[in-house]
């Protein structure tokens, strides 16, 4: 009688918890489509505010800043994260504490003093060498920085769930070094770089703090655009907008916990 009333309180906090986090999303996403030009009252449903924002230019040139910030800072952080995790395999026996620590801390270190950091850097660096203005290079290098580790992270969980035994099956085949990366490695690892990807995707697009301290005038992305608008007040085009992003985000974390998934598959399979 007892494991059953747990069992019943343990499941009426999960919907309860569930209802906490997504029903102030599911709000967003239903204002989105009020017909009225208010954000307080729902009149009817409409899709005007999602045409209204196709003939948005800045809207439209946030969005593609977004994009073009999150897809380079993605490619470029997938490769730098995937040598840094392959690196942290090859040497995992050896006493790399410190390594672990950097690797950790743009993960822990919170994101007002990360893009502080960055933009005193970028700031000084141009001053110094007239190069960096902050724009959209400073952005995509600053996004790089904090989604480097969660790759390399990825990358080494999955070799790491690798029989050792793998890499010295493909030397005594006599498989040079390009054939073991291209016709083992990488097809090894493919689920854990497609999942890789698309956590940095999110990231970057999530991403407000630092991509605030990072950009210039004319760089501007959803999340920014977005902070400046809400000053104004709500309206059912900023819900429209945050509805989008809504969608993106849970695309990109969808298949990244796909992959995931695909990932710890092939390893049991292995095991």
């Amino acid at each position: 009688m007892r494991k059953r009333t747990l069992k019943r309180c343990l499941t009426a906090f999960w919907w309860i918890t569930l209802v906490f986090l997504y029903l102030p999303l599911a709000v967003v996403v239903l204002f989105s489509f009020n017909a009225s030009n208010s954000a307080a009252s729902m009149t009817g449903l409409s899709l005007r505010w999602y045409h209204q924002l196709l003939g948005n230019e800045q809207i439209m040139a946030a969005f593609g800043n977004t994009l073009v910030l999150a897809i380079c800072s993605s490619v470029i952080a997938l490769v730098i994260g995937c040598l840094i995790g392959y690196g942290m395999y090859r040497h995992r026996h050896r006493k790399l504490g410190w390594l672990i620590v950097l690797i950790y801390l743009p993960i822990v270190l919170p994101d007002i003093v990360f893009g502080i950091s960055e933009m005193a850097f970028f700031v000084q660096f141009h001053r110094l060498t007239g190069l960096l203005q902050p724009g959209l290079g400073t952005m995509v290098i600053a996004h790089v920085t904090f989604q480097i580790p969660f790759v390399a992270l990825i990358v080494y969980s999955r070799f790491v769930g690798l029989d050792p035994t793998l890499f010295e099956a493909a030397k005594d085949l006599y498989a040079t070094p390009v054939k073991r990366v291209v016709h083992f490695m990488l097809p090894t690892i493919k689920p854990a770089l497609i999942s890789a990807f698309f956590l940095s995707f999110t990231l970057s697009v999530d991403d407000f703090v630092i991509s605030f301290f990072t950009a210039g005038p004319e760089s501007a992305t959803l999340p920014i655009y977005i902070w400046g608008a809400i000053k104004k007040g709500v309206s059912p085009e900023i819900n429209a907008i945050a509805t989008l992003m809504i969608g993106a985000v849970a695309i990109a974390a969808a298949i990244s916990l796909l992959f995931s998934r695909k990932n710890q598959h092939s390893r049991k399979r292995q095991s």
